[in-house]
């Protein structure tokens, strides 16, 4: 059940057997999500955090208009909402873009981790100042990158981060999201997205197509995006 999430620990740090049977013990409820619920809404009380086990989530925020930016794509082994455990709430809305299997931890039981493996509860706020290096990548990307650009780092840092917990197929991947919906991750339109993948797949680096990924050219795709794994944070070190 945490299996996912253990591959991703121990990509950067070792975990020991004790601190794998606390993190199993965390674990209280399992739910499956169906594909478009929204499992957190922004200024709910939260008394409990959210292990992604199977399937791809996203943050977003929207406007009164209805114009929505995902801000985060979530994928199998993401402790996607550990903010929630000392803000209490969150100022964004979490939803399940495919269907999804979740598992819950509860605060009280964070706590009790927090006070008996100090190991522990530095990686898991690693996990959250991972997010948050994540977070200001894609900023650069929305202020700074071509649409290709951002759309070309995107599917490396999806690609990267899927082949870490072992859900590469080959050099392909689910990724269960239509043309608005990226368009929504990249802050591009329908109609620019369209173009956008149109020209990476005439460059022959990458093909979308219905939710799923096939990578032509790894190397040269990294390359036009000027993809830089170092904010991903893959090497191992002692936390």
């Amino acid at each position: 059940m945490i299996e996912s999430l253990l591959l991703k620990l121990r990509k950067r740090d070792v975990v020991s057997p004790d601190e794998e049977q606390a993190l199993r013990d965390l674990i209280t409820e399992v739910e499956d999500i169906p594909a478009r619920k929204t499992v957190v809404r922004r200024g709910e009380p939260l008394n409990r955090s959210i292990l992604l086990i199977e399937g791809l989530m996203c943050r977003q925020k929207d406007l009164r208009s209805g114009d929505r930016q995902i801000t985060a794509l979530h994928v199998a082994g993401d402790f996607l909402d550990l903010h929630g455990f000392t803000l209490k709430q969150l100022d964004h809305d979490v939803m399940a873009l495919s269907p999804c299997r979740v598992a819950y931890a509860r605060h009280d039981l964070l706590t009790r981790l927090t006070e008996v493996h100090p190991h522990l509860t530095r990686l898991l706020w690693f996990s959250t100042n991972l997010d948050a290096a994540m977070h200001r990548e894609w900023e650069l990307s929305l202020g700074q990158r071509t649409g290709a650009a951002r759309a070309a780092h995107l599917f490396c840092e999806v690609y990267t981060r899927l082949q870490i917990v072992g859900r590469l197929d080959d050099e392909a991947y689910a990724l269960p999201m239509n043309q608005s919906e990226l368009g929504e991750c990249l802050g591009l339109t329908v109609v620019h997205t369209n173009r956008v993948l149109r020209e990476l797949r005439e460059l022959g680096f990458v093909q979308f197509t219905r939710g799923r990924v096939v990578i032509e050219d790894i190397e040269g795709l990294k390359a036009y995006a000027e993809f830089d794994p170092t904010y991903l944070y893959l090497d191992s070190t002692p936390r």
